[in-house]
């Protein structure tokens, strides 16, 4: 293969950067564990005095007969709290609403809200998260997604570790219902790339921020303090900007990895991904289109190094061939806490093209179609800038 003068400088200069991304991730990993066990944040005494915390746990709902009902179980079930559960239905079209009706005859703890009608300038979800936390009469609030199945310790342990953290907000993200290859090698790729966003909240870093829709707790006092879904109305990624807001009103936030105490369904394979993030990715940079494209620029010249590197058939183009396994590394001690094999680690590289796709896809159909259609509603870019946290 005949390589123009400079080509092996570029490999090289790819594979440093590869190396240097990997090490950088390794050393916030540092940050990113498992919440953790009862014991480690269990003071025994000081709890049977005080007694069981009351948590308002809420759920916006809309078409979810799928996995409505087991996220529902799996709620009611949750050990050593006093429980409200608030599911908010919001204009769902399938059995969802037939399906709470039954659930909460049986147990009392189960209040369903029902919503026929979107008010304007508001998203789906985000009303619906409103409405719940308003008629919320916890100490703490947790908003979890609709498909998301937690262990029954789970929101016990998070609350215990507030309290021995002094944090107002405790997140997890979420780990995968569907346990394959390609799933878990895109999760851990995707836990590399906000490893930075882990370690901020939990070193306390000034201008750090973060928030899982799978599982976002928050003290009842600090969410009203600092605004909550009445000034998220408009944000798509509700979630991380939760966080947000509650890191401008001066609250504490800890982070953890929820694999294996936090499920969601991600679909079926990686690719699934693209479709499912496609309001998503382009809505975290702010419809920011020049930051979309240098990214997928960027990351589009780094995967045709591989390529090129590849079939060059120099030590330097076999290098920035093999530079993504760096990565692997990191994703290796990742994966372990995660309680998945290190091997699948070496999927990272191969999982990084879908993310670019995503990307992509998401920047493409938003521009495209002037904005982001979500649960039948459309909200063009202009409204969403205007009205979304910043």
């Amino acid at each position: 293969m005949m390589l123009v003068p400079g080509t092996n400088l570029t490999f090289l200069s790819s594979a440093a950067l590869f190396a240097l991304g990997a090490g950088v991730v390794a050393w916030h990993l540092r940050w990113m564990r498992r919440l953790p066990a009862l014991e480690a944040v269990n003071d025994g005494a000081a709890c049977s005095a005080r007694g069981p915390v009351r948590c308002s746990v809420i759920v916006a709902a809309r078409d979810e007969e799928a996995r409505i009902e087991e996220t529902i179980r799996r709620l009611l079930a949750q050990r050593g709290v006093q429980l409200e559960l608030i599911v908010v239905d919001d204009r769902s079209r399938d059995r969802t609403p037939q399906i709470l009706e039954q659930m909460s005859r049986k147990d009392a703890r189960l209040k369903v809200l029902r919503i026929d009608q979107l008010p304007e300038g508001w998203l789906g979800k985000c009303h619906a998260c409103h409405v719940g936390a308003g008629t919320a009469t916890g100490e703490w609030i947790l908003f979890t997604d609709a498909d998301c199945w937690s262990k029954p310790d789970v929101l016990l342990r998070a609350l215990r570790t507030a309290e021995h953290e002094q944090v107002d907000h405790v997140t997890l993200s979420s780990g995968l219902a569907v346990p394959s290859a390609g799933l878990r090698a895109g999760s851990l790729l995707f836990h590399l790339s906000v490893a930075n966003w882990f370690s901020g909240v939990n070193r306390d870093a000034a201008t750090a921020h973060l928030g899982f829709g799978a599982f976002n707790l928050v003290r009842a006092a600090a969410y009203r303090q600092c605004g909550g879904y009445e000034a998220l109305r408009l944000t798509i990624v509700d979630d991380v900007k939760l966080g947000l807001l509650l890191r401008r009103a001066g609250k504490r936030t800890r982070a953890f990895l929820g694999a294996g105490d936090v499920e969601a369904h991600w679909g079926e394979g990686l690719w699934d991904t693209v479709k499912l993030m496609e309001k998503n990715y382009f809505a975290a940079l702010e419809f920011r289109l020049p930051v979309a494209v240098g990214i997928c620029a960027f990351i589009t010249a780094l995967i045709a190094l591989v390529v090129l590197g590849a079939a060059s058939g120099t030590s330097a183009g076999l290098a920035a061939a093999l530079a993504p396994f760096f990565l692997s590394a990191p994703a290796s001690v990742l994966a372990r806490r995660m309680g998945w094999s290190p091997l699948i680690a070496l999927g990272v590289p191969f999982a990084l093209p879908v993310f670019l796709c995503a990307l992509l896809n998401s920047t493409y159909v938003t521009v495209r179609q002037g904005g982001v259609r979500w649960r039948e509603t459309f909200y063009s870019i202009e409204a969403l800038r205007a009205g979304g946290v910043r």
